[in-house]
């Protein structure tokens, strides 16, 4: 019985350590415990990317565009997380997006599970770059170049989320495999 006991070791602003039985995680304390991440393509067949600076790796990253879900938004749906996280980060606004799969990220450190959206008849309405401090960098990749243009930039001493490659799959894909609907 004692293995799922449930104790708090420390909590800050936005997360908080716990122990369960003799395993340390980490939880948000924010929002729901979940995130988006955006699998989006321009109407020119561009793949957008985001840039950033990600003080846990003292590193500038690339990602694709993502958030937390409710947040600042206690009726957040994913949907909702997805389509404003998409354009405040690109300054693109998706016409129809479509939740495809919500798993964890990091199971064994952390409860945080994060879902992948498709972004669909993607329209410009700003110009992106984050809200608050966020200091993003959007870069538009022809889709046939992303991969080669992925590892010329970890070549540059970027950090590369590994969902990327997951994301760019699943411009064509459905999760199950077959051709996107």
């Amino acid at each position: 019985m004692g293995h799922n006991l449930k104790t708090t070791l420390y909590e800050g602003d936005w997360l908080r350590l716990v122990k369960i039985g003799h395993w340390e995680s980490c939880e948000r304390t924010h929002g729901q415990g979940m995130a988006v991440i955006v699998i989006a393509v321009t109407p020119a067949d561009e793949v957008l990317f985001v840039e950033q600076y990600r003080v846990p790796l003292g590193a500038r990253t690339i990602e694709m565009p993502a958030g937390l879900v409710g947040d600042d938004h206690a009726e957040d749906t994913l949907a909702d997380a997805a389509r404003r996280e998409l354009i405040e980060e690109t300054g693109w606004a998706p016409g129809r997006v479509d939740v495809l799969l919500v798993g964890p990220t990091s199971s064994g450190m952390s409860n945080e599970r994060i879902a992948f959206v498709r972004a669909l008849d993607l329209v410009r309405v700003g110009d992106g770059g984050g809200v608050d401090s966020e200091d993003i960098t959007v870069h538009h990749v022809p889709r046939a170049e992303a991969p080669a243009w992925l590892m010329r930039k970890h070549a540059e001493g970027f950090e590369l989320d590994l969902k990327l490659w997951a994301g760019l799959w699943m411009i064509e894909h459905d999760p199950d495999g077959s051709p996107r609907r």
